[in-house]
């Protein structure tokens, strides 16, 4: 599911210049990009807020978001008409591919389980579970009715004064997002309804400009997906939907290279010749791998194989040969195959090409080593250079995926030491490949990885983890909690230019500052205060508990579930707030599809039966959409 998938560093101060005024020209773009607020652009699985450190690069503008305010509830769906008509790849390619990658074939290998072998549990674990799962269910149908009754069939649903927001192409991206989620919980009505709904979709005609050919690809062609999986393939319509949706994008791969166009200029593509962007970022480029792969496994057609396995075998050609070897910076230049740029993280804008390493070895059953080896290859310069343990009150024993700029030729790399919630997505990573890939030395990594985490929820005012954030890191292996060295940061990193009392020193001005911007001891700034109902925390301790047992991340997430019930919920649905930091937060009136899709999918998953959702089952992609495994002898 990204934040500082980091641009480029300083070369040299000329240059560290000019980039900053680059940066400050471009702000408004992140990765995963989340539809607006009404006051700014947001990134969706994106940190929204920017960073200094790493600014984002200025892809293609997109299509304004579509505001339609309170204007009552949605008209009810009319009688289904027939599926609508079936899309097909461009009627002539500009430049087609001339020989087709197939699909691995032979007897899946044997992997090692993920999954935690449960003991029957007390019947009293089982009361406050099944209590506890019953409270979440509820959450998810409050928020599923206010979609329906404010929203039905559009992209996003506004939770405080009713309407609605066309985000992503306005197909009804929390429909098809939510999908899994109805059959899981067991909402067999809304989920017949929603299917019913589906067959209206057109998706030949995007009410977008441009299409952003990522989180199309993972709220629609996933949530299809994902959907016949978990319900058995009992409903043609949603594989005949999600070829349909499939062979629509097929056609931004249709460039020279064959590198996707990531903000796709849809209507023009058939006439017009086109090249993939020179700056793109690398979440929105590798990311599509686990999508289209079932596609082919389900559909036995290969040119949806053919189209990701291109871009891995690129990734995989210059990941040795990048400034920072091992990893592959935020930028790449899809036109090109280059990977020039000196920003790197698993945050925001990088992520889930990670993220999907290991994922993909498992949907192709062991048969493709390729993604094994790219996945190992980025754990030394991860361990050394991304992750680090943060000095707290507590000298607490966590990690904290942050991210790096390399300066001059790989003379000197600079850490940002900031954290983001998006990052939270790498304890479940690197426990997943701990397990498949019998690494077990790297279960203790996870686990420090999901314990920060855990802390920086328990850490704020309201108990919610915020957006972007910068802790301080520890000197030594004791990591001894040292105030006055906690508030120099403090004081070094505040953004404050005004109200600052003259004539302090560094732990005075520290003191002012932590005292006036509500920053909790650990902390040494938070850039972006906002929580916008994001899955990554929640997603890594579901991973982490179902791989262990253990009861105390099972409390650590219902601790994390009624904060942001307590805090986020409204008459209509949930929505995001602006400051975790406030006794008193505001809320911003959004409801991205993901609180539905993969937020309270993986709090009511980690208090089902651990059937649901089992891991060794499926492997989920990064909106949390379920595709089935292939299963050794």
């Amino acid at each position: 599911m990204f934040l500082p998938r980091r641009r480029s560093t300083v070369i040299a101060l000329a240059i560290c210049i000019a980039f900053s005024i680059w940066y400050f020209n471009n702000i408004q773009y992140y990765l995963r990009p989340l539809a607006p607020l009404p006051s700014s652009q947001d990134s969706l699985k994106q940190p929204q807020s920017p960073s200094e450190d790493f600014p984002a690069p200025k892809p293609p503008p997109q299509t304004p978001i579509q505001d339609h305010g309170a204007s009552g509830p949605v008209p009810p769906p009319q009688p289904a008409p027939p599926a609508g008509p079936e899309i097909k790849a461009q009627k002539s390619e500009h430049y087609p591919v001339q020989s087709i990658i197939p699909l691995p074939g032979g007897t899946p290998a044997k992997i090692s389980k993920i999954q935690h072998v449960f003991s029957i549990e007390t019947s009293d674990d089982r009361a406050e579970r099944e209590e506890r799962l019953a409270v979440v269910k509820k959450s998810f149908i409050h928020s599923w009715q206010g979609y329906k009754k404010h929203a039905w069939k559009q992209d996003e649903l506004l939770p405080v004064k009713g309407g609605y927001l066309t985000t992503f192409g306005g197909w009804g991206a929390t429909l098809v997002d939510s999908l899994d989620s109805l059959w899981l919980m067991g909402l067999q009505d809304d989920f017949e309804d929603a299917v019913k709904a589906v067959k209206e979709m057109d998706f030949s005609s995007p009410n977008m400009e441009d299409l952003n050919v990522f989180e199309t690809t993972i709220r629609y062609l996933g949530g299809f997906l994902g959907a016949y999986d978990v319900s058995n393939g009992q409903y043609p319509i949603l594989l005949s939907k999600a070829k349909e949706v499939g062979e629509f994008l097929y056609g931004a791969f249709d460039t020279p290279n064959r590198m996707p166009v990531t903000r796709w200029k849809w209507e023009s593509a058939p006439e017009t010749k086109q090249e993939a962007h020179p700056n793109s970022l690398i979440a929105e480029v590798g990311s599509l791998t686990l999508e289209f792969t079932r596609l082919a496994q389900l559909t036995d057609d290969p040119k949806f194989y053919d189209a990701i396995q291109r871009i891995t075998n690129v990734l995989d050609e210059h990941q040795k040969r990048t400034v920072l070897p091992g990893l592959w910076p935020v930028i790449m230049d899809a036109q090109r195959g280059q990977f020039d740029d000196v920003g790197f993280t698993l945050g925001g804008m990088a992520d889930s090409t990670y993220e999907y390493l290991p994922k993909q070895h498992m949907l192709l059953g062991g048969l493709n080593k390729q993604y094994r080896k790219m996945y190992e290859a980025t754990l030394a310069p991860i361990m050394k250079h991304i992750f680090f343990r943060p000095m707290t009150p507590d000298d607490a024993d966590i990690l904290v995926s942050s991210g790096v700029r390399v300066n001059g030729n790989a003379e000197t790399i600079v850490p940002d030491f900031e954290g983001q919630h998006l990052g939270c997505f790498t304890g479940g990573m690197i426990g997943i490949g701990a397990k498949i890939f019998d690494r077990l030395e790297d279960l203790k990594t996870a686990r420090r990885l999901v314990d920060g985490c855990i802390w920086a929820y328990n850490h704020t005012q309201t108990g919610i983890m915020p957006e972007i954030f910068n802790m301080v890191p520890c000197q030594d292996e004791q990591c001894k909690w040292d105030e006055d060295r906690w508030l120099k940061f403090v004081g070094i990193k505040t953004r404050r230019i005004e109200g600052i009392p003259e004539g302090l020193s560094d732990v005075e001005k520290g003191r002012w500052v932590a005292s006036a911007d509500r920053i909790p001891p650990g902390f040494s700034a938070i850039k972006d205060r906002r929580y916008i109902l994001r899955p990554e925390a929640i997603e890594s301790i579901f991973i982490f508990y179902r791989m262990t047992g253990e009861k105390k991340y099972q409390d650590a997430a219902w601790r994390m579930f009624t904060a942001i019930e307590n805090y986020t919920r409204t008459d209509i649905a949930n929505s995001a707030i602006d400051d975790v930091t406030a006794e008193t937060p505001g809320k911003a009136d959004r409801m991205e599809s993901f609180w539905l899709a993969e937020t309270l999918k993986y709090f009511y998953a980690i208090f089902a039966d651990p059937d649901v959702l089992n891991l060794d089952t499926y492997v989920l992609n990064t909106e949390a959409h379920p595709f089935k495994r292939p299963i050794a002898p």
